[in-house]
């Protein structure tokens, strides 16, 4: 009994610990410093050794310039514990008070401990960085390496070039780190990236591309023909980034890899012509049949992608002998999937389709395996309007893969067969929870439908408009442009006021999305005169609202990359820049700009 009330009293005792930390720290974080204040008081009382609840206690009596109390907490503890960080603290202390001459002595006493004794550079270079003291910080790292040559601070002093500005100091540090310790390559790469596209411009990336260019010439090491592909595959310069690859490749001629997936990219990047001379490359010189079947894959996909109704029955022989050439066997399933797709979808006959994908399933084949095959067989269900039971095929697949992307697919898509069927309430649903989803493509996706069914719904709780929209979003998954087409212009008529039980805000909802709609199937269809006349429309008279930042993206790609018009491309993107920072398009249309306008900085 006297073990259980001590347990008990303890428990008692942790949470109403654990109820004052988090008091304290809501005083902190609301500003009211005098409260917060006393609770850490406290709880410092009741745990004196504690670090944090000290330096929050500093920090309440600085915010409330208590400045004298906090130098005598400082110095107490300086004087019980001996900690050089707190020399730091005693520093930044006259700081505030505009004593920089004094905060300089105690800074560099700070440095002269280090010095001393190099392992104190943890504590006080953490310390100086918190105070984004960050000249102090380099210093700290700086001094503890000339004593120690095993310690290796490489990285954390990267950054703080970086912070400082110093972009040249910061990429030499960067790459002498990664080439001696590939390792951190990733770590690396991934704060560069950072610099390339969030904070850095466009003078970052030549600074790092010379760098890159010096050291392959002056290094054979293959390590920085690796870099350098890296680098323009950052840049989407796909061409120069294979340039790289087949460099490595000639020297070390393992595996052809990763050139199938560079030319992957420049296909999900609408760069056909690099992806037509990367996968050509592989095809010409592998026999490894996966990767045979995988660059083929990638080329009839694109190839599809691209085709007129003219050329289908061409692609469907080119099918036929590709299947003969490697046998139906589960190493060709993918191009097993492109032919069934191939023959439902553009040839118009999805019993065909279903028989390829049910002969697949009788193969010997892995889970995942199964899972595309009965993806694809759900996606020509819903083709043929057989709502139900394509909703039980990607269910199968949410159950027997979950947490994989592949399942977060199949739920995206069965939330898509619900808005199709108008089951708008059951489709909001699941979009709405697939917002937050790990992959960012179906995030956004998911988003998209998200806000149209949402926003229709309030501007029209009939939910007449959006179920007509519905039905040309159904048109066009089922490859029938031209009928969505018809669909969506007749949306445009009935709700530009001529249809008298159209509201105002039902009309402005409804008409920027169809606008949208429009623009991408005439884009598709390759009429891009048609499509940017969409996008100038949602410019025009719907500037305040959602889709704004989509029409001016889309409006600058087509002229970008499409008609070669950089000139015009280039106010659009400049658009997107200063007045839509919150858009899914900024850090694209930012890069594009610069890329265009040819200087280092907005």
């Amino acid at each position: 009994m006297k073990k259980l009330f001590l347990y008990i009293s303890l428990s008692f005792s942790l949470f109403a610990f654990a109820q004052n930390e988090q008091l304290a720290q809501y005083y902190y974080d609301k500003g009211d410093f005098e409260k917060a204040r006393i609770s850490y008081e406290e709880l410092l009382e009741n745990l004196p050794q504690n670090t944090q609840y000290f330096l929050r206690t500093i920090d309440c009596y600085q915010q409330l310039q208590q400045f004298s109390v906090a130098e005598k907490a400082i110095l107490d503890r300086l004087d019980k514990y001996k900690q050089g960080n707190l020399l730091v603290e005693l520093g930044y202390n006259y700081q505030l008070q505009k004593n920089d001459a004094k905060a300089k002595i105690y800074y560099e006493q700070a440095l002269d401990r280090i010095k001393k004794n190099p392992n104190e550079v943890y504590g006080i270079s953490n310390s100086f960085e918190r105070k984004v003291l960050l000249e102090y910080a380099l210093k700290s790292y700086q001094a503890a390496t000339e004593l120690e040559p095993n310690f290796n601070f490489n990285y954390q002093i990267g950054l703080l070039y970086g912070q400082l500005g110093n972009q040249e100091m910061m990429i030499n540090t960067f790459l002498n780190e990664a080439y001696a310790n590939p390792q951190n390559s990733i770590q690396i790469q991934n704060q560069l990236s950072r610099f390339m596209v969030d904070e850095g411009d466009a003078n970052f990336s030549e600074i790092l591309r010379k760098a890159l260019i010096i050291r392959a010439q002056k290094n054979q090491d293959l390590f920085w023909n690796h870099y350098l592909s890296w680098f323009y595959t950052q840049q989407k310069e796909f061409e120069k980034a294979f340039i790289q690859e087949k460099a490595i490749y000639k020297r070390d001629p393992e595996s052809l890899s990763n050139i199938v997936n560079l030319g992957q990219l420049a296909i999900e990047e609408d760069n056909p012509d690099a992806a037509k001379e990367i996968l050509g490359f592989v095809l010409e010189n592998t026999k490894d049949l996966e990767l045979l079947i995988q660059a083929n894959s990638y080329l009839m996909k694109m190839k599809i992608g691209k085709a007129k109704e003219k050329e289908y029955v061409a692609i469907n022989t080119e099918l036929e002998g590709l299947l003969k050439q490697f046998e139906i066997s589960p190493f060709t399933l993918s191009l097993q999937l492109i032919q069934a797709h191939f023959v439902a979808f553009n040839l118009k006959k999805p019993e065909d389709g279903k028989a390829i994908i049910k002969k697949a399933l009788e193969l010997q084949l892995n889970d995942y395996d199964v899972a595309q095959a009965k993806m694809e067989l759900a996606d020509i269900l819903l083709y043929e309007e057989k709502f139900n039971q394509a909703l039980i095929y990607y269910s199968q697949i949410e159950l027997d893969l979950k947490n994989d992307i592949v399942a977060h697919e199949a739920s995206l898509k069965a939330a898509k067969t619900s808005y199709f069927k108008t089951d708008f309430i059951w489709a909001l649903k699941q979009f709405k929870e697939l917002k937050s989803a790990n992959t960012q493509l179906i995030a956004n996706d998911a988003l998209e439908y998200f806000l149209l069914i949402n926003d229709n719904t309030v501007a029209d709780s009939t939910q007449t408009a959006l179920k007509q929209f519905a039905k040309g979003d159904y048109l066009l998954y089922q490859n029938r442009n031209q009928e969505a087409i018809a669909q969506f212009q007749t949306i445009l008529k009935n709700y530009k006021g001529q249809d008298p039980r159209a509201t105002l805000e039902q009309a402005k909802q409804i008409e920027a999305v169809t606008l949208l709609r429009l623009g991408k199937i005439y884009e598709k269809l390759g009429d891009f005169t048609l499509a940017l006349s969409q996008y100038q429309t949602i410019i025009d008279q719907h500037s305040d609202g959602i889709y704004i930042d989509e029409a001016l993206y889309f409006s600058a790609e087509i002229y970008n990359k499409k008609l070669q018009q950089p000139e015009k491309a280039k106010p659009l993107y400049e658009k997107i820049i200063f007045s839509h920072k919150d858009s899914i398009y900024f850090v694209e249309a930012r890069k594009k700009f610069r890329q265009l306008r040819g200087d280092t900085n907005l």
